[in-house]
């Protein structure tokens, strides 16, 4: 690249995960098959959840929506992906990379905010549970869930025009799988300040305080369990929270291992290898974390499939 050229470029070249001819139908497969798996497990949890009547609850109201935004989230980096692979090509026009960032932004913000959410309920389950309907009521939960996605979508649109306002040079490659942001500013010619301070500003807003949020709600469920005298009654109180607790270690720790990584060793391909955990694997894992622990969902997802219910 020419550092004096700050042409206005119309695609940006998506180089992946490899650049190896050999593996990319190992690759093509085994994303295909992660993103079938991950659409088919949280289309079924949904109809699971609007199937069953005992399960018109607050917890998997919510759990419906998280399945929702997992299958936006990985739907909108794996098929361009898949689709590059299948045509040997490695392009992605400006537009396409502007709206990509837009929904990537959307969707994990909106996924961060619905995690705080479901620990908020499980706080008011378990620390004020003879006042749980009344609290946790369908006009609240609504709100929560339309608050969450207004806060996410004025973040993302922020932060999409001001990238909208850089320029780049030309033959502009990106060592990755989608147009992350943080990938996209850093090959900018123009000034990236701006930009760099709404992403910290962001990370704050849209990670660390729903973080911060989940780690007060938890700590006040945790004070609240070990004031519990039987031992059954503690194992039942803990495990409407280890579904929950689960998604949250897998969403957090890879997001963050992913920015620790890339500030860490400064390479790319590093981060485009971490992205995956959070991006595509942690979407694919959250239905069989909560059916493999909920009786309730697998009896629902016994029901949808026509499976005889023991």
């Amino acid at each position: 690249m020419e550092p004096g050229n700050d042409t206005q470029i119309s695609e940006f070249l998506l180089l992946g995960l490899s650049e190896k001819p050999e593996l990319q139908p190992l690759i093509f497969g085994l994303f295909l098959s992660m993103y079938l798996i991950t659409v088919c497990g949280n289309l079924l949890l949904i109809l699971a959840v609007s199937s069953d009547s005992h399960l018109h609850t607050p917890m998997y109201f919510f759990l419906a929506n998280l399945s929702f935004v997992d299958i936006c989230f990985i739907s909108n980096t794996v098929p361009k992906m898949l689709w590059n692979i299948q045509t040997q090509s490695k392009d992605i026009t400006y537009d396409g990379s502007i709206t990509q960032i837009y929904f990537f932004l959307l969707f994990s913000g909106w996924d961060a905010f619905l995690l705080s959410v479901m620990a908020y309920d499980r706080f008011v389950a378990i620390c004020h549970p003879l006042h749980y309907k009344v609290i946790m009521n369908p006009q609240l939960c609504g709100l929560l869930v339309l608050v969450s996605w207004i806060m996410s979508a004025l973040n993302s649109l922020l932060q999409t025009l001001m990238v909208l306002r850089l320029t780049f040079c030309r033959e502009v490659e990106i060592s990755h799988f989608f147009c992350e942001i943080n990938q996209v500013v850093r090959l900018a010619c123009s000034d990236t300040f701006l930009n760099d301070m709404m992403m910290y500003f962001a990370t704050v807003v849209l990670a660390a305080a729903p973080l911060a949020g989940i780690s007060y709600s938890y700590s006040k469920i945790v004070s609240s369990i070990c004031g519990i005298s039987t031992a059954q009654g503690k194992y039942k109180a803990f495990s409407t929270c280890a579904s929950h607790l689960s998604i949250v270690f897998l969403f957090y720790c890879t997001g963050l291992g992913v920015y620790l990584s890339s500030a860490a060793t400064q390479s790319s391909h590093a981060s485009a290898m971490a992205s995956v955990m959070y991006t595509v694997v942690t979407p694919m894992l959250n239905p069989f974390i909560y059916s493999l622990r909920n009786r309730d969902i697998r009896r629902a997802l016994k029901k949808v499939l026509g499976v005889p219910v023991m």
